[in-house]
């Protein structure tokens, strides 16, 4: 969110922006030049220039401060006040200061051109100051929509909690209690594997970013725990390129995409390697997920991908990309995140 600036600071930096600054300028310019060539006096010129940049200052800053706001009765007050400023300040500047400085009669101190610099004060004030307010009002709703967006991010973070498939939960329980009976040393490194794995999920949930190495190793968490059922299934490799030192990012972002690589690699049949690869660099971090099992499309209705597509826009803007194809009879995940740290919210 942009800094707080005072009112006339602001009206000044919108009244900059080429797409008001252009037509002020189409329309004062000529004023001027009539003011110039149509005026003997030498200081007609410069009067010329004073009154447009008087009046284009002036009056769109007027109106933000004076503008009717709601049902309040007394909003009428602002308009009169905001008539009654315009009507001072062009007889102060037609009348007044020409006859201070002995200057003698212009262009646009005329009795019908100052009739027209009144209309020009009064609805150019109000139509650059109305535009700038909707254009702040506008800026301040996106805003106000990035953070529920965030929000609702977060919420969706909480949701991770319970992202495991609770399929594969129940049969890890089941087994669990098979083991129980059977052989209680695997029963206990089981039970033991699963309550670290989600006591670090619901620890991760409570931030807006971890140290990578520490996703890396709630990946290889999963791995084992997919493996107690049926170790021969599939292999797993962990392959990091490069020093990962501080390198953060949100946490249980990588998760799903290494869930989803088991889920429709292993898991429906298709045996081998799933192979986690990071590359890091100065830009940034690669992340390449590469699972048994031909890609062949998005499938309808999977939460995963699209999950982690969204907490990356949320937590990079475009800086972040996330890209699924096939190469042979395998899957490759490529994950690329920027080196700067992600946005807090999320």
């Amino acid at each position: 969110m942009s800094e707080p600036r005072g009112l006339l600071a602001d009206t000044l930096a919108a009244l900059g922006a080429p797409r008001r600054l252009i037509p002020i300028l189409l329309v004062s310019t000529p004023l001027v030049a009539a003011q110039h060539s149509l005026s003997r006096d030498a200081l007609a010129l410069p009067l010329g220039v004073l009154m447009c940049v008087t009046f284009v200052l002036v009056a769109p800053y007027l109106w933000r401060r004076l503008r009717p706001v709601g049902d309040d009765p007394r909003r009428w007050l602002g308009l009169v006040i905001y008539g009654g400023a315009g009507l001072l300040l062009v007889g102060f500047l037609g009348i007044v200061v020409p006859k201070a400085l002995g200057v003698g009669a212009t262009f646009l101190t005329g009795r019908e051109s100052m009739a027209v610099s009144l209309a020009l004060f009064w609805v150019g004030g109000w139509g650059l100051g109305r535009d700038v307010e909707l254009e702040r009002r506008f800026e301040r709703e996106r805003e106000r929509a990035d953070g529920l967006a965030r929000e609702a991010e977060r919420a969706q973070l909480l949701a991770l909690r319970s992202h495991l498939d609770p399929h594969f939960l129940f049969n890890t329980l089941n087994a669990i209690a098979e083991w129980c009976r059977e052989d209680g040393a695997v029963a206990e490194a089981a039970i033991l594997r699963l309550s670290t794995m989600l006591r670090t999920i619901l620890a991760g949930v409570q931030l807006a970013s971890w140290p990578l190495r520490r996703e890396l190793e709630l990946c290889g968490d999963l791995f084992e725990l997919h493996r107690i059922r049926d170790p021969s299934r599939f292999t797993s490799t962990i392959a990091v390129d490069g020093e990962v030192g501080d390198f953060a990012l949100p946490p249980m972002l990588l998760l799903p995409a290494v869930e989803n690589a088991i889920k429709h690699g292993p898991a429906a049949g298709h045996g081998g390697e799933v192979r986690v690869e990071v590359a890091l660099a100065g830009e940034g971090c690669t992340v390449t997920i590469r699972n048994p099992g031909r890609f062949t499309g998005r499938r309808p209705g999977g939460e995963g991908v699209p999950t982690i597509e969204r907490r990356l826009a949320l937590a990079y803007g475009g800086g972040a990309s996330l890209t699924l194809e096939a190469d042979g009879d395998a899957t490759v995940t490529t994950i690329v995140l920027p080196a700067r740290a992600p946005i807090e919210a999320v």
